[in-house]
């Protein structure tokens, strides 16, 4: 298993390649089931949880071919069961449901357990499946789905958190071929959701209303097959832009949406970042002084819980007192602990961190719980003092390519180690 070596104090510089988006990239893949016909997915990350995506469609009966970052897919024959030694892997895996209900009207997908971030119930897939028709039992630790036909209908997917951006996206899916009209209120509205969206349009759905919290699907008898460049993933951009601010440096992202980036840009400003503009790329550097800020992350186009952990790691470096709330995982505080190693000042109470800005980091030894955490224990690593060392990497493995790579290329001193 590989650790990450940091040697802090290294000041990030230069343009980093913003790569493919993990959260669109793996619906997208799993909407290839939908139809029969060919599908060609350009830029794709490197990602672990590609593999497994394209594993699960091939244990499905798909032919998958990865050639750099174009990934091609057929499905030209589909089987109803995932396993869960592949869906325990991935919580996303759950997104093949829809398209499994929709094309051969029977599912079994395995129930992907718990997740150290909180809570994610699968209450809201149930909903909308049963929506349009279909019977679904949880027996076994399996979702069984069946229906002798799928049947626009008009579903409410709020959930305690908010819309639900993998029910939004499974609904989205089995709608597609369901006969007459399906109306999704209170859908997810992230770039990742629009862009399913957009893939699924492409290959012959009729889906309006992307972007707004209201789809309206008006379902169609077969879908064929498309070519489709995925889009940028904002988490990942984000992560890199703090990194810079966080270790006195100026990093400038190539190929990023500033419009996917809206929430994370201005909190960044608040405190004392200078974001510049110009031709495709967004430059990230400090300005005269940092100031505290106070956060709540929100479904989009509020402040996203995937930037919650990385901007807690730059608070412990802002003078005053920082605020930051999470409002949709409970359980999404297990990097504190952590950054506490390092010497930062952080109290948990309720739903929120309160930050206190220290002077210095000094490194330590951290074991790495999620993915968005690890992001966070590496900006943390590079700010600190001396030498810190991460374990379990395999989190960034997950979600960023070539995360180690990329941060040398900009002056960071990391070092993978087996």
């Amino acid at each position: 298993m590989d650790s990450l070596e940091i040697k802090g104090g290294a000041p990030l510089h230069g343009e980093v390649e913003i790569s493919g988006a993990k959260n669109a990239v793996l619906p997208i893949l799993a909407a290839t089931l939908l139809t029969r016909e060919t599908c060609v997915l350009r830029r794709v990350p490197d990602l672990a949880d590609v593999k497994t995506m394209c594993q699960i469609l091939e244990s499905l009966g798909a032919k998958t071919k990865i050639e750099g970052d174009t990934v091609t897919v057929r499905a030209e024959k589909v089987r109803d069961f995932v396993d869960y030694d592949l869906v325990r892997k991935m919580r996303g895996s759950l997104c093949v449901l829809g398209q499994l209900l929709a094309r051969l009207k029977k599912a079994t997908v395995s129930l992907p357990g718990g997740c150290l971030i909180g809570t994610r119930p699968v209450d809201l897939h149930r909903k909308a499946m049963e929506a349009l028709g279909a019977k679904v039992n949880i027996e076994n630790g399996y979702i069984i789905a069946k229906a002798r036909k799928l049947v626009g209908g008009e579903m409410f997917l709020g959930g305690r958190a908010g819309p639900t951006v993998l029910g939004t996206a499974n609904a989205m899916m089995a709608a597609t071929l369901a006969e007459g009209i399906t109306v999704i209120e209170h859908a997810a509205c992230e770039p990742e959701v629009v862009d399913l969206g957009k893939f699924l349009n492409s290959i012959g759905a009729q889906i309006q209303g992307l972007g707004s919290p209201t789809l309206t699907i008006t379902g169609v008898k077969e879908l064929g097959g498309a070519e489709h460049e995925v889009i940028p993933d904002r988490i990942e951009a984000a992560t890199y832009a703090i990194a810079g601010v966080a270790t006195k440096g100026e990093v400038t992202l190539k190929g990023a949406r500033p419009e996917h980036m809206k929430a994370v840009i201005e909190k960044l400003r608040e405190s004392g970042v200078k974001v510049e503009q110009s031709k495709g790329k967004l430059t990230f550097k400090r300005g005269r002084g940092l100031h505290s800020v106070h956060i709540t992350t929100l479904p989009h186009p509020g402040f996203p819980t995937d930037v919650q952990a990385q901007m807690m790691a730059f608070m412990t470096q802002t003078p005053g007192i920082s605020i930051i709330t999470e409002r949709i995982f409970e359980s999404r505080f297990t990097h504190v602990q952590e950054l506490e190693r390092l010497g930062a000042e952080i109290s948990i109470e309720g739903p929120s961190a309160i930050v206190h800005g220290v002077q210095n980091l000094s490194g330590a030894e951290l074991m790495a719980s999620d993915l968005r955490a690890s992001a966070a224990l590496v900006i943390a690593g590079m700010v600190a003092k001396g030498t810190t060392r991460i374990n379990r990497i395999y989190h960034l493995d997950r979600g960023y390519e070539r995360m180690d790579a990329k941060l040398k290329k900009l002056g960071g001193k990391v070092r993978r180690v087996k």
